[in-house]
């Protein structure tokens, strides 16, 4: 699993057509949020099973959330080997933890809905930079640069529909900015069309943010 091991991107060589530095791929630090999203995890875990062992409102959302753990117990070998499979599987990964995320209780926020919230955000991002590095990898169409595009686009109006659907998910957005200002690193010198599209996209996400707070707490 990404939690237990060192990652920092697939390798270039595992492509058709060898990705060295692709304007997709976020800087390398950025997959050090594997740490934090592992143990806030763990913690929620925890925390559910002494607390809220038999709650009807923790139940609905463990199973999905159960399922997007465990293919990403065998998403990193895969990814070691094969991206375009890995590909898919991360999908799986979003589609699953989108359905938990929107399962979990409103409160308490902290102990299930946040942990959650990070794990997905950081999905979200995550799977449209490896449709950008596999369709790149692959010929497909696009060349590097574009398919960098198409992914920051593409994970923004994912973050929006997805902040637009389910309340109270800052850490959501905070994942899906942080992977933003990764790309900004890796590409604010030789590819600074990606990085300001970048940028844009972390202050949309931002301000959709700082409107759904707004919202939540007008309606209180």
């Amino acid at each position: 699993m990404p939690f237990f091991t060192s990652f920092s991107g697939y390798d270039p060589d595992a492509f058709p057509v060898p990705q060295n530095d692709p304007p997709a791929q976020p800087a390398g630090y950025a997959f050090s949020i594997w740490g934090p999203i592992y143990l806030v995890l763990v913690l929620s875990t925890g925390w559910g099973a002494f607390r809220h062992p038999d709650d009807p409102d923790w139940a609905p959302a463990r199973v999905p959330l159960l399922i997007s753990l465990l293919i990403g117990a065998a998403w990193l070998p895969i990814a070691a080997v094969n991206p375009l499979v890995a590909t898919v599987l991360i999908w799986m990964m979003l589609i699953a933890g989108l359905v938990a995320l929107a399962r979990t209780p409103a409160t308490p926020r902290l102990a299930f809905r946040a942990p959650v919230a990070l794990y997905c955000g950081w999905l979200a991002a995550a799977s449209w930079v490896s449709v950008a590095l596999t369709g790149a990898g692959y010929d497909l169409i696009f060349g590097p640069y574009l398919w960098a595009l198409i992914a920051i686009v593409a994970a923004t109006a994912t973050a929006l529909a997805v902040l637009a659907r389910i309340p109270g998910i800052p850490e959501f957005s905070a994942a899906v900015i942080w992977a933003f200002v990764a790309l900004i690193v890796a590409n604010w010198s030789d590819s600074p069309g990606v990085a300001a599209l970048a940028a844009a996209s972390a202050l949309v996400v931002l301000a959709m943010q700082i409107i759904r707070i707004r919202d939540s707490r007008q309606s209180v």
